[in-house]
């Protein structure tokens, strides 16, 4: 029985549409889980009603739902994640009604849920600073102690995703720090290595093993066979994670924050918002004023500034 009529297509027609690998697994987890709602509730799409997805979000928002791959789970989802799975099925219903396929509901009847925003918190510079030099303190391998520092070191340097640093390539880093990247939407950007960052990243490429394209590169079970074997997200994020615990900060510290701290400490030294927007990688000027003006210190420093009766 097929739940979701024409979804193959649909996932192909992103695919010719040039949407990331990346995207097109999103699309159809999100959608997986849909599926397992229609299942589960014994309903067809074809006969889809607006009750069915009031209960559907229900099902998003219970402890008690299954995950794509029909996992039990008892975490409960943000409502982020809740909106983007129901991004999902409204993008799927558009998508039909594009190709002049019969829908049960229309793609406006998919109202997102509210959500709450919740205070951007950014560690002192002080905090960052110790973050950053954390693996040269408590990385007992030198190999992984250098890359680390070097790693920490580039993702406050530049500003980069995650995502973006573990794929960058040796031939995208030039002598002098200008790192060429290919970004979320694979759009294209360059960034720029501080001389700090620079001497670190020099430090580990003199002890990195040259077999593998990527710049930054496992050392666990290294042998011939990892030519083209990269770092995953998930461990540097917890490698990120045990440097925060040991250092004892309290906010949460991550990849992102590197990132986030990168924004809002230029912006604080008086930076331009349309040259951390180019730098971050943003479409949108409005996405990058999130990280801009997060800081207590930046509002206080314009309040100062600018107030008519100071």
């Amino acid at each position: 029985m097929t739940y979701l009529p024409y979804l193959d297509d649909f996932l192909l027609n992103l695919k010719v549409n040039n949407y990331s690998q990346e995207t097109l697994y999103n699309y159809e987890r999100d959608l997986t889980v849909f599926i397992n709602f229609l299942k589960d509730s014994k309903l067809s799409f074809n006969k889809l009603t607006k009750k069915d997805l009031l209960n559907y979000k229900a099902f998003l928002t219970s402890i008690d739902r299954t995950t794509a791959k029909s996992q039990k789970t008892t975490k409960k989802l943000s409502a982020y994640s809740i909106n983007r799975m129901l991004s999902a099925l409204r993008a799927y219903l558009k998508y039909l009604i594009d190709n002049d396929y019969d829908v049960p509901l229309a793609p406006d009847s998919i109202k997102m849920i509210k959500t709450t925003k919740k205070k951007s918190q950014v560690p002192e510079l002080e905090q960052l600073v110790k973050l950053i030099e954390s693996p040269s303190n408590f990385e007992k391998d030198k190999k992984v102690a250098l890359r680390n520092r070097a790693i920490l070191e580039v993702l406050f340097a530049t500003g980069l995703r995650i995502s973006e640093l573990i794929n960058i390539k040796i031939n995208q880093v030039d002598k002098e720090g200008k790192v060429f990247v290919l970004g979320k939407g694979k759009k294209e950007r360059f960034v720029y290595l501080t001389p700090r960052s620079l001497e670190h990243l020099n430090n580990y490429l003199k002890v990195r093993n040259e077999e593998s394209p990527y710049l930054f590169i496992p050392y666990r079970g290294l042998n011939s066979k990892i030519k083209n074997k990269k770092l995953s997200t998930n461990y540097l994020q917890e490698r990120i994670k045990k440097y925060r615990e040991y250092l004892d900060i309290n906010i949460p510290a991550s990849a992102h924050s590197l990132r986030h701290g990168f924004a809002t400490y230029l912006a604080e030294s008086g930076a331009s918002p349309a040259a951390i927007q180019i730098l971050l990688g943003h479409e949108s000027l409005d996405t990058t004023t999130r990280y801009v003006h997060a800081s207590d210190k930046y509002a206080q420093k314009i309040h100062k500034r600018f107030h008519p009766l100071k």
